[in-house]
């Protein structure tokens, strides 16, 4: 007797679970589908600033120079050591 009465509490949690699914799914997909809306329009909004930033500046020259390093290398590079072969 207990056995059954186990298979039909796992019947009875399987089908509420599945009638519980079915009526919460589509307002979580919904849930989940504004916030990824939200954040696109976000991200997108962020693009469109900076693409109109870019736009003002059409025909603008900027001319930026690399600053020039006058090191030079020394000359001395280190001891220099004479080797001969050895037969």
């Amino acid at each position: 007797m207990a056995f059954l009465k186990t298979i039909l509490i796992i019947l009875l949690v399987y089908y509420l679970f599945k009638i519980l699914v079915r009526m919460f799914a589509p307002k979580i997909f919904g849930y989940a589908a504004r916030k990824t809306e939200e954040h696109f329009k976000e991200r997108f909004g962020e693009f469109a600033q900076q693409a109109q930033r870019q736009e003002e500046r059409v025909g603008e020259v900027i001319i930026e120079k690399k600053s020039v390093k006058n090191s030079k290398p020394s000359k001395k590079v280190g001891d220099y050591i004479d080797f001969e072969e050895i037969d």
